[in-house]
Parts: structure tokens; C-alpha cells; sequence
């Protein structure tokens, strides 16, 4: 947006505040309100819908044919199971209506809308159940343990193919909501450091708007590329005047909520939503509540509980799963050690101190990827670190042997670390474990925290990069596990991570 676009919006939003009525910029004719939602949003809830249905059919169809056999049934049997299966397919699509697994706010959104669509197959199941249950017969038991289940299992997989060609289009700048952002200069900027996780969100912050402007301050016509083109009180002139689909509010000192009210009132039919963010945190999931209090909501706050049932089941689960996987691939883990031992002089395992829970020392396992010797170099390579914060990373490390340049690519050498979670040192899922050195530098960027929980073999860290993000990237990551652990978010993880190892970006 140029200087001059800026300044004919900031004079026609004056217009607009002093009563003069919808403005219009020379040249161009008064748009009028945006529609609720893009075409693109639409069009994602056609497929979404058809998806559903698509799947609810194909399993209909495959326990008709594959356990019913109802061709060589009589025609009452037809009958009946065309009877059942018409019933599934309405039960099915009225339950995920009701859990609004179709709201454009969760299409796309990952474990929200696999979340919505699993309650209302489960739903559908419990009812079909005690519809059998009450008729005194068993001919939906197929349906209910077969058809309704794998109806379930088809539609997650159609949503995942869906959201996967959505990410697609949005790293390429495609299907993201237009956002206008409202608040002081420091809340702006921390939201716009964040901007990449944003735009996997689906929003794109198109312009701010300032809310700590003096009388007769000149505004910045930028912030961080951003164009500032108001403050406040114009917000709802601009939303008039440009298709913004959310106006976010990032509330400053000076905001009180009777003007977060207002605005929302003067918001009302220019087809814009209204974001709010109380504080800008990396917080959310089961520990946030909205409390109402004598009419006024509150954010709760839930104190991290790191013991308790979920946890035990964490760590015995994780040891179980990691000794099933010792078993399974140790074929391919001799493989890799003696392809270590041929093509390099030393031992196929690495062994190295590194923090655990607590600040708890322990002896972490890797493959040999490196030349014996390579931690005494690193001074000797310190003039060319790549790494952010307290991590050394050197893109093309001489200090790497051939061998250690593919097993790196892939993951491969993080595989004995599996011994480390069946000795319950480790966890599959957890933050990356720091080595001494790490500790010792850490600074009061919250850092610390990573070690109220065992660090794991994989973790947001692994998914979202790994060498490629900043230390503070690198942190938040982390953070917001810790912050947010939960098992269906350790499940997301261990799904992304299969992902990540076929597509390495970020291994060296």
C-alpha cells in the first residue's frame, strides 16, 4: 500500500468519524459490506460436506457388501438393511451438524475439527446403540461397530486430505482471512513476530491500527512492513471502506471494555468479526477458561499439572510403545550401526550427558554421525556457528561423515534414544533435551521451563523445523508444549513427526 493510498484512507476514516457518511476514494466506487465469508471458505465447506457424505456412503456400501451379503438374502433382509443404512447415513450427518464439525471458524483448523468430527460419530454410535438396545435386535450391529467406525476413520482422512491442500495454498499466500490489527506499538509487534504461525492459522495481517497515539502525534506509515493506516477510531471507517474479514484487538492500558462493546455494536452488518486477545501468551487448551463473574467474564488461568493419572499413563504408555519399537526395527538398527563401524574408525553409538527433568543428568544415545573426536573442534569451528542462542549448528559440518549425512537427513540417528525412553529417561514426545552447556546459558526467557517435563524424542521442535528455526522459535515451541501438554496434542506431534522425517527440512 503506498503513502498516498494511506493518507487518502486516514482523511475519508476523519470523514467517517465526523459524521460526513461513507466515504469513497477518488477513482474507485463505495464497496459495499463484505460478505460473511469468502469464496474460498465456501467452497471448503462444500467439500468438507461432501466429503463427509462421500464417506458415511462408502462405508454404508462396504458393510452392506462385505457383512451383510444381503444379495443373497431375501427381500425382506433388502429391505431391512436399506432400512439401517439410510438411518446411519441421517444419524451420521445430523450428529456432525450438531457438533458443528462444518463451522468455517474450525474447517482446516486440525485438532478442533477432528475433535467435533469424533464427538459426533461418537454420538451417532451411542444412539444407534441404544436404538438396538430398545428394539430388542441385533441387525444395526454391523452398522454400529462396522459402518459407523469406519465412516468415522474415512471422514478424519477426508478432512486431513482437505486441510493438507488448504496449507498448501496458504503457504503460497492463497485462502487467508484479511486481518486489521488494534493496538499499541509493542502489542503489534509481538503479534507480527508471530506472523508465521498466523498464517498457518489461516489469517494475514493486512494493515494496524494504533490505539496509543497522542493529539497531534504523527502516526508511522509502517511497522515491520505493515501499513499503519489509523488509529482506533477508525476502525470502524475502515472496516466499511475494505473487505477486512476480522478486526483483531489487542487491548492496550487505555482500552476499557465499554469501548471493546462499542465496537463491536458499530461492527455489527459491515460482515467483519472481532477478534480479541486479552494478552498475547503462549497459553491455551484445557488451562483457559472464560469465567463469568457478576456478568463480567474472566480469564482462568489452571495452574500445569506435570503428575496425576494422565502422566502415569504417559510414561507407561511410552515405555511400552518404545520396547515394541526396539523389537521391531533392531534388524535396521544393526543395519545402521555396522554401515557406521565400515565407514568410519569408532564406536556405532554416541554417548552424551545432556538435562533431563528437573535438571536430572543423564546418558543420552545416538548414532555416530560425526568423526571421533568432533566435540574437542568446536572452538576450532566457532567462528562459523549458525545456530541461534545457545545451540551450535554448522549447515555443512566438516566434522559430519558420510554415513552421519544421510542418518541425520532422516532422523535415523536419533533412533537409540529409543533405549532412553524404555529407561524412562526420556519420553517419545517432550522438548528437545539441552546439554549442560545449554543450561548454564539460559537466560530469563522462560527457557527454563522446558525442564519441568522429560525431553523427548520428538517434540514441536522436530515438526516445525528443527535447525532452520531461531533460538526464540526454537523456545516458544517448546514452551507451548509445556505449557499445553495434553495427549491428544502428544498424538498430533508423533503424527507430524512422520511427516517431518520424510521431508527433512531443516536436518543437518
Amino acid at each position: 500500500m503506498s503513502e498516498r493510498t494511506q493518507l487518502l484512507i486516514r482523511s475519508e476514516c476523519a470523514r467517517v468519524r465526523t459524521g460526513a457518511g461513507v466515504p469513497t476514494i477518488p477513482g474507485r466506487a463505495v464497496p459495499e459490506p463484505p460478505p460473511r465469508r469468502p469464496d474460498w471458505e465456501r467452497s471448503y465447506f462444500r467439500a468438507a460436506f461432501c466429503s463427509d457424505l462421500l464417506c458415511v456412503l462408502a462405508a454404508d456400501l462396504f458393510v452392506t457388501v462385505a457383512y451383510r451379503h444381503l444379495s443373497l438374502g431375501s427381500l425382506g433382509a433388502w429391505q431391512g438393511g436399506l432400512a439401517v443404512a439410510v438411518a446411519v447415513l441421517v444419524l451420521s450427518m445430523l450428529s456432525l451438524a450438531l457438533a458443528h464439525a462444518w463451522d468455517p471458524r474450525v474447517l482446516g483448523s486440525g485438532a478442533e475439527e477432528v475433535h467435533r468430527v469424533g464427538r459426533a460419530y461418537v454420538w451417532a454410535i451411542a444412539v444407534m446403540a441404544v436404538a438396538g438396545y430398545a428394539l430388542g435386535t441385533s441387525n444395526g450391529h454391523s452398522w454400529v461397530f462396522g459402518a459407523l467406525p469406519l465412516a468415522a476413520a474415512l471422514s478424519v482422512l477426508g478432512r486431513y486430505v482437505l486441510r493438507l491442500e488448504l496449507r498448501r495454498r496458504r503457504r503460497s499466500g492463497g485462502n487467508l482471512r484479511s486481518v486489521l490489527v488494534a493496538g499499541d506499538v509493542a502489542e503489534v509487534l509481538e503479534l507480527i513476530k508471530r506472523t508465521p504461525d498466523i498464517s498457518q492459522a489461516g489469517w494475514r495481517v493486512d494493515a494496524v491500527c494504533l490505539a496509543d497515539v497522542r493529539p497531534g502525534e504523527e502516526l508511522p506509515l509502517a511497522i515491520e512492513g505493515i501499513p499503519v493506516i489509523g488509529t482506533e477510531k477508525d476502525i470502524v471507517g475502515i472496516a466499511r471502506l475494505h473487505s477486512f474479514q476480522a478486526i483483531a484487538v489487542l487491548p492496550s492500558s487505555g482500552w476499557t471494555p465499554t469501548r471493546t462493546e462499542r465496537l463491536s455494536w458499530e461492527l455489527e452488518g459491515t460482515g467483519t468479526d472481532l477478534l480479541i486477545a486479552p494478552v498475547l501468551m503462549d497459553v491455551v487448551g484445557p488451562r483457559l477458561h472464560i469465567a463469568p463473574v457478576a456478568g463480567v467474564p474472566l480469564m482462568q488461568l489452571s495452574a500445569p499439572t506435570y503428575s496425576g493419572p494422565a502422566w502415569v499413563i504417559k510414561n507407561v504408555l511410552d515405555r511400552i510403545f518404545a520396547l515394541v519399537l526396539v523389537i521391531g526395527i533392531a534388524p535396521v538398527l544393526l543395519m545402521i550401526a555396522c554401515a557406521i563401524r565400515a565407514s568410519s574408525r569408532g564406536p556405532a553409538l554416541f554417548k552424551q550427558t545432556r538435562v533431563g527433568r528437573d535438571g536430572a543428568l543423564f546418558t543420552m544415545y545416538k548414532f555416530r554421525s560425526m568423526v571421533v573426536g568432533a566435540e574437542g573442534r568446536i572452538r576450532e569451528l566457532a567462528a562459523f556457528d549458525e545456530g541461534a542462542g545457545v545451540m551450535f549448528k554448522i549447515h555443512d559440518d566438516p566434522r559430519v561423515t558420510r554415513v552421519g549425512k544421510f542418518i541425520r537427513r532422516y532422523s535415523l540417528d536419533e533412533l537409540p534414544q529409543l533405549f532412553n525412553v524404555v529407561t524412562g529417561s526420556m519420553s517419545l514426545v517432550g522438548p528437545r533435551p539441552p546439554l549442560e552447556c545449554e543450561v548454564a546459558r539460559y537466560g530469563d526467557d522462560g527457557a527454563r521451563r522446558r525442564l519441568f517435563v522429560k525431553p523427548g524424542l520428538t517434540g514441536l521442535w522436530q515438526v516445525s523445523g528443527r535447525s532452520n528455526l531461531s533460538w526464540e522459535e526454537s523456545v516458544r515451541a517448546d514452551l507451548h508444549y509445556v505449557e499445553n501438554w495434553s495427549p491428544t496434542l502428544d498424538l498430533l506431534i508423533l503424527w507430524k513427526t512422520t511427516r517431518a522425517v520424510l521431508r527433512p527440512n531443516g536436518a543437518y
